[in-house]
């Protein structure tokens, strides 16, 4: 299925029914997100009731746990055979277009965290990083010192302020989306 239209500046438009998810998309997301719980549930993980993006599964007296995010997989438990099981299961599922890509260790990359399992029963979480490349992308304007990141003006709202232009409006939308997802993350 095929349409031309014109948009509102006249540039022509193209529309597309897809035949499967596109990848990068919410609906994408909710679409795996749908099939990968109840995958884990004939698997035999229960999902967790408060996080819906963890499940849970006994192995031999010892719990297991897959937490997610969009298509990050997370897999744990004290035998590393059972998260290689795990692994293999997964993999046999979801990647036939392409093979599952498996990071094990003390130390992950996930999520733009760095987690570092170095001492038992603890996990250090750090996010400088994901960080330090916000600032690097950062435009020579914001360069500088603030003792705070809020103005004078920080909570009066100027009705005749003009909009920001989009290609600004789009920028400071990204930067609020990046901050608030490393407070999110590091949580």
């Amino acid at each position: 299925y095929r349409k031309y239209i014109r948009n509102r500046n006249g540039k022509p438009l193209l529309y597309v029914q897809l035949t499967k998810a596109l990848y990068g998309t919410l609906q994408a997301a909710l679409l795996f997100w749908n099939d990968l719980t109840i995958n884990l549930q004939e698997w035999g993980f229960k999902i967790n009731p408060y996080d819906w993006c963890m499940a849970n599964k006994d192995y031999d007296g010892q719990q297991s746990t897959v937490l997610w995010h969009v298509d990050d997989l997370q897999i744990s438990h004290t035998d590393p055979k059972v998260v290689d099981k795990i692994i293999k299961v997964v993999d046999d599922k979801y990647g036939k277009e392409a093979p599952v890509t498996v990071m094990q260790g003390k130390i992950h990359d996930y999520l733009g965290m760095t987690l570092y399992y170095s001492s038992p029963g603890k996990v250090k979480i750090i996010m400088v990083d994901y960080v330090e490349k916000m600032l690097a992308d950062l435009p020579m304007e914001f360069d500088g010192h603030a003792t705070s990141a809020a103005a004078d003006h920080l909570f009066t709202v100027d009705e005749d302020c003009p909009k920001l232009e989009e290609r600004r409006a789009m920028f400071f939308h990204t930067y609020v989306a990046k901050t608030l997802f490393l407070c999110k993350r590091s949580r």
